[in-house]
């Protein structure tokens, strides 16, 4: 396994400046979100001839991409499809798929340009609010028809590009958990290019466990998302893992954290990986409200860097 970076703490910077402070937190890769929020690069203009230009910057400085992701835009697939995703792109529910589609696969092509083997992402939920069992206790099983009209003609235009899609669990996708994820598998008939971003955090959100995840699907663990997750006592008997309210509010009765602050087991999680086959990425993500941009991200690579296998497995010896 390999430490990877997610560089928005780091946007501020510009791309020079970002890959710099990758470079000077000893960390060789890092993930490359091209949506058009981000500041770093311009999925077009990569398209159009710029990534000759961003390999350019990554060799200079010995540095690899984990995965190209596109979590924001890849959303408004299968939606919401209401105002609140209007800032990414207006129009109707019909417009806003066949965009968030045609977004996807300019990802996936760019992704094969830069000979990335992975992208990243969303791919949205109908209506978080029919996964629970009234009033329609079918209601995630109505909205799997959806999830897979419209994931697997994608998967077959990833797989034409020999690039995977990556889904990150999430409470706002189809698939939140290890269950759906196991489901989703099933849904999509073992589709070769389809798998997952394990977002260790995002799991402990919803209540389940990343370690169990890792041991049940880690065959289908394409990349890893290293976010630790804390359920503050004093503030979790009042408010829920789901609450409400800006990600750093004092009182909120989850927070996201760096590697090491929070309540991921990291030994076990990164054993289970091991065991599982997994020698990819493991990307750290500082959406931490306590720690700066730069000082969260040094944090994570102190905790998480001696935990990783460096030496392939072996057969017995004893």
């Amino acid at each position: 396994m390999e430490l990877s970076v997610c560089p928005q703490p780091l946007y501020a910077r510009g791309l020079p400046g970002a890959l710099d402070a990758v470079v000077a937190l000893g960390v060789r890769a890092l993930e490359l979100p091209v949506d058009g929020k981000s500041p770093l690069v311009n999925l077009d203009e990569l398209l159009a001839g710029g990534h000759r230009r961003l390999l350019a910057e990554l060799r200079a400085r010995d540095l690899a991409l984990s995965c190209l992701s596109n979590h924001q835009e890849g959303q408004l697939l299968l939606g919401p499809h209401h105002a609140d995703t209007d800032p990414v792109h207006a129009g109707t529910p019909a417009e806003k798929s066949r965009w968030a589609r045609g977004r996807l696969l300019d990802t996936a092509r760019l992704a094969a340009e830069l000979e990335v083997p992975v992208v990243v992402g969303f791919l949205g939920c109908e209506d978080w609010s029919r996964f629970f069992p009234w009033p329609d206790p079918l209601g995630w099983e109505k909205a799997s028809q959806q999830f897979v009209s419209a994931a697997m003609p994608l998967l077959e235009e990833f797989d034409r590009l020999g690039v995977s899609f990556a889904q990150e669990p999430h409470p706002k996708q189809h698939v939140y958990d290890t269950e759906t994820a196991l489901q989703s598998v099933q849904l999509l008939s073992g589709h070769r290019r389809w798998g997952f971003n394990l977002d260790t955090g995002n799991l402990v959100l919803v209540g389940a466990d990343p370690v169990g995840f890792a041991a049940e699907l880690g065959a289908r663990v394409l990349h890893v998302h290293a976010k630790d997750a804390e359920l503050p006592p004093h503030a979790a008997r009042r408010s829920s893992r789901l609450a409400h309210g800006a990600w750093n509010r004092p009182g909120r009765g989850f927070r996201f954290r760096v590697p090491g602050w929070g309540e991921v087991p990291w030994r076990s999680f990164l054993s289970e990986l091991s065991l599982a086959g997994y020698d990819g990425f493991v990307a750290i993500e500082h959406e931490d409200p306590v720690f700066g941009p730069l000082e969260g991200l040094q944090r994570g690579v102190e905790h998480l860097l001696p935990l990783l296998p460096r030496e392939p497995r072996a057969e017995r010896w004893w």
